[in-house]
């Protein structure tokens, strides 16, 4: 059992958890994630890690409230436990040997984009932030961003708060400006992260992608979370659990990776009611 030590609602839809996990808390390094269950008779979830205490032992989660899990992980409150916590999995995001990096972060994804920044930060590259939301009310993270950039471009899609538009015109102005970064990183949404991609192309610079597709087991064994890459024309077949989450984004098929992650679309929405209503009157 895992304790929840802090609880902190980032907005209407995202919430931070402060887990009692010291084991995790001891080897979890910025990119990589840990699957957990929220009680008995509950499924599997992986969640990033988005930071570590190793002194209190705590990990740092960040979710987004989309299904029935989430739902019932947020419904938990500070002091109480949840079921399982285990991790640290997957391949920690790429940080030698880079010394200017741009980070481009969408929604809640900034969660996974956060403890790479502090990451590169940390270790002296300079570091420029985009990060970008549906609009003000979904803002999260900004100060926490701020702190470890170099340089921060807020956006919002519908300009409620600082520029208005989406994480790739800022991009592409610094890139028409002749910016050159040694690697750009971009988490969030799936057509978020295509569009970087095809945004970077032109300019030859590298471009790494967090993939989070549906997963289980999280040992590459149930097969779930698989991707195509496309190298030298040839289709090959690579498990987000265990070759990545991280991936090189000129490789990935993207819309193969959209219509997957559509598939159960309408039943985590149907899971998410049904969920609720089983709290109505409570």
């Amino acid at each position: 059992m895992y304790r929840i030590i802090r609880k902190k609602q980032l907005n209407p839809t995202v919430t931070r958890m402060d887990i009692e996990a010291p084991l995790v808390a001891n080897k979890a390094k910025p990119g990589q994630f840990i699957i957990l269950r929220v009680d008995e008779e509950g499924e599997r979830i992986p969640l990033t890690v988005a930071g570590v205490d190793k002194d209190e032992g705590s990990v740092t989660i960040i979710f987004q409230i989309v299904g029935a899990t989430t739902e019932l992980l947020n419904r938990k409150n500070e002091g109480e436990y949840i079921r399982d916590f285990v991790g640290p999995l997957g391949v920690p995001t790429h940080t030698e040997g880079i010394k200017k990096v741009c980070i481009v972060g969408g929604g809640v994804g900034c969660a996974i984009a956060l403890p790479v920044a502090r990451e590169f930060h940390e270790k002296g590259a300079e570091v420029t932030s985009i990060i970008g939301f549906r609009s003000k009310d979904l803002l999260i993270l900004e100060e926490e961003f701020r702190a470890c950039s170099d340089r921060l471009t807020v956006m919002t899609d519908d300009g409620s708060y600082a520029r208005r538009g989406n994480v790739t015109v800022p991009l592409k102005e610094m890139l028409e400006a002749g910016e050159r970064f040694d690697m750009i990183i971009t988490i969030g949404p799936l057509v978020m992260m295509k569009f970087v991609t095809l945004t970077a192309k032109p300019y030859g610079v590298p471009v790494t992608v967090s993939m989070n597709p549906i997963m289980i087991d999280g040992t590459g064994m149930c097969g779930g979370c698989r991707l195509t890459l496309i190298r030298d024309g040839q289709r090959v077949t690579k498990f987000a659990c265990v070759d990545g989450p991280d991936f090189n984004g000129y490789e990935v098929d993207f819309d193969e990776a959209m219509s997957r992650g559509r598939m159960y679309f309408d039943f985590e929405r149907r899971a998410h009611e049904k969920t609720c209503n089983l709290f109505k009157g409570v």
